[in-house]
């Protein structure tokens, strides 16, 4: 039998042509310096998304950081040297972002646990709460260096965004720089234009703060350990629970002390017998009439609420609900109450009556 060919392109060639597509662009030439900085694009979105907690800041970051690179572009004289050139600009342009917007949070790190009895509140619609991140646009990121201390989704899940918002804006970068994309001291400390030693020293305290505020078990080896044929059963039986509006099954597969968080409302709710009111008297109302599709947002299962709208006779977005599970129950449900963050996850606009 005869092999296939192999047509990989050898390294030499393919960085010869990445070369031609740098000076190309130096000679402003767009089409080229599209070519040059799409394989990065994916990776430095994740990566803004990190540091500034929000899809939306992340927009804003990816846009400045590809403009300043395209008028900082003769500056480079290496493309080998491209991938930690972008993300020099696309870290730093994060930093000033940071200084002109609140700091990014969830529900239960605003204010205590809420009465399930009363009024959940009003939206708080500052920029304050931390965003989804849909897994689809992950994309492939490049394989972290020797230096990673966490795995590609480990360190999209909401409980490390939310922890690494806790950290001071340089010690957050570190972080993000040294533990998850693998770059060393040495290389950090050129992104950041400060010392190794800083750097070291940063990382140091960073790690401190994180480890505090981090489950015990990544999401990610509780997803391994559940296998995908139990994690489909159990979100199965969460949707149609939900689309029943059954709130004792919803509740009979809660932990304990489960949380229920529902950004931007300020009001969470803390163990199965509040959620349980809270269930009752709002979300799971007779009132109410649900139509749920199964997705993922930061490494975690989750699933699209459409709720039933009378006047355009239509299931229309309305919470996404992101799990956190301990073995095979629901530790938490984040319900991010932002319609208009469906598009970016490529969900319906809307479901029709059946």
């Amino acid at each position: 039998m005869t092999a296939d060919r192999d047509t990989t392109e050898p390294a030499p060639t393919l960085r010869a042509s990445k070369q031609a597509f740098l000076s190309a662009a130096q000679n402003d030439d767009p089409e080229a310096f599209g070519r040059l900085v799409d394989p990065y694009r994916a990776q430095l979105h994740a990566h803004c998304y990190r540091i500034l907690g929000s899809h939306a800041d992340a927009d804003d970051a990816m846009q400045e950081t590809l403009l300043r690179a395209w008028r900082g572009l003769q500056r480079l004289e290496q493309e080998t040297a491209l991938r930690a050139w972008m993300y020099r600009i696309a870290t730093n342009t994060c930093l000033r972002l940071i200084e002109r917007r609140p700091k990014r949070i969830l529900p239960i790190d605003y204010a205590p646990a809420a009465d399930p009895h009363g009024y959940p509140g009003d939206p708080v619609s500052e920029q304050l709460w931390v965003e989804p991140y849909p897994d689809l646009q992950l994309g492939l990121e490049d394989p972290s260096g020797p230096h990673a201390r966490y795995e590609r989704h480990e360190a999209i899940e909401l409980a490390f965004i939310a922890a690494l918002q806790h950290l001071p804006p340089r010690q957050r970068a570190v972080l993000v720089l040294r533990d998850v994309l693998g770059f060393s001291a040495k290389e950090t400390a050129e992104i950041l234009e400060t010392s190794p030693v800083s750097v070291d020293s940063a990382l140091q305290r960073a790690h401190k703060t994180v480890d505090e505020r981090l489950p015990s078990r990544t999401e990610q080896a509780t997803l391994r350990q559940l296998g995908d044929s139990e994690l489909s059963e159990l979100v199965g039986r969460f949707v149609a629970a939900w689309e029943r509006n059954d709130v004792d099954a919803v509740i009979s597969m809660l932990a304990q002390e489960a949380h229920l968080t529902m950004p931007p409302l300020p009001s969470w709710y803390r163990g199965r017998s509040d959620i349980a009111v809270f269930l009752r008297g709002h979300a799971l109302s007779a009132a109410k009439r649900w139509r749920m599709a199964p997705t993922s947002a930061n490494g975690q299962p989750a699933v699209a609420g459409y709720l039933w709208d009378e006047r355009s006779q239509r299931f229309t977005p309305y919470c996404l609900y992101v799990l956190r599970l301990r073995g095979a129950e629901i530790e938490e449900i984040t319900a991010f109450v932002t319609p208009e963050a469906f598009a970016r996850f490529g969900l319906p606009s809307a479901i029709g009556s059946r």
